[in-house]
């Protein structure tokens, strides 16, 4: 099959020239090699798009309220540290952006939040100062002068803990409260798709063990969440009719 030239160019910078022609044109579908590759393109894209658009529900629901009440600044703050130096990694190296692009947009969703965090908790004369230092910090991770890439592996290995240090005190909550709150059940499942969808992206375009490793422990804790949310599923739903019975 004989496409257009519109098509046709994205199409070979996406899967390459090699792909496109035993997929596209020869249709040959037996080509495991390359259909392993298409579907880790298409789950990246996947992945990068999901990540556009997860938080934005929570930015939403700050601004409707005006108040950002029960977010935990601490969290926040680490959370986009380690996703800003996950974002400067893989520039560094040279990661497709199907492998990674999400951490773009997760990041400025969480500086967002940060940002809201500080205005509604009436901590709006560290705005300025937040800024100036988020400003600083991009430009460092960015500079291969200020930081070299030896030190960039280093902070690379570094969020790993940080990044589970996120998740685990929520899981010892759910466990001790024998449910999951007002945890949202479309994040953990959301973001259980998503590591175990990048594990199989980065074992078929990203030859990384630190990056690997991150993805691995990171599913681990979320399919821990997830069977939580299935296990209190019932309560919850039981807590809900209770309250309504109440009212």
């Amino acid at each position: 099959m004989i496409l257009p030239n519109i098509i046709k160019a994205p199409a070979v910078q996406l899967i390459g020239e090699k792909c496109y022609m035993t997929l596209v044109e020869d249709f040959e579908i037996s080509d495991v090699a390359c259909l392993k590759h298409l579907l880790s393109k298409g789950l990246g894209f996947g992945i990068v798009l999901g990540g556009a658009l997860v938080k934005l529900p929570q930015i939403f629901k700050i601004l409707s309220a005006r108040s950002a009440r029960g977010l935990s600044l601490t969290s926040n703050i680490m959370e986009t540290f380690a996703m800003g130096i996950g974002l400067a990694y893989n520039f560094r190296q040279g990661n497709p952006f199907t492998t990674f692009g999400e951490l773009i947009f997760l990041t400025i969703q969480n500086i967002i939040i940060l940002l809201l965090i500080l205005n509604y908790s009436g901590r709006s004369r560290d705005l300025f100062l937040t800024g100036i230092t988020i400003v600083a910090i991009s430009y460092a991770l960015g500079s291969p002068t200020i930081i070299n890439d030896d030190f960039m592996s280093f902070l690379q290995a570094i969020t790993i803990p940080i990044g589970l240090s996120s998740k685990i005190p929520q899981i010892i909550t759910n466990f001790k409260n024998g449910s999951t709150g007002q945890l949202s059940s479309f994040a953990v499942f959301g973001f259980t798709a998503g590591s175990l969808a990048r594990i199989f992206t980065t074992l078929s375009e990203v030859d990384d063990a630190l990056i690997l490793t991150g993805y691995v422990l990171t599913s681990v804790l979320n399919i821990i969440l997830t069977i939580q949310m299935i296990r209190y599923w019932n309560v919850e739903k039981l807590g809900k009719i209770s309250i309504e019975k109440e009212d």
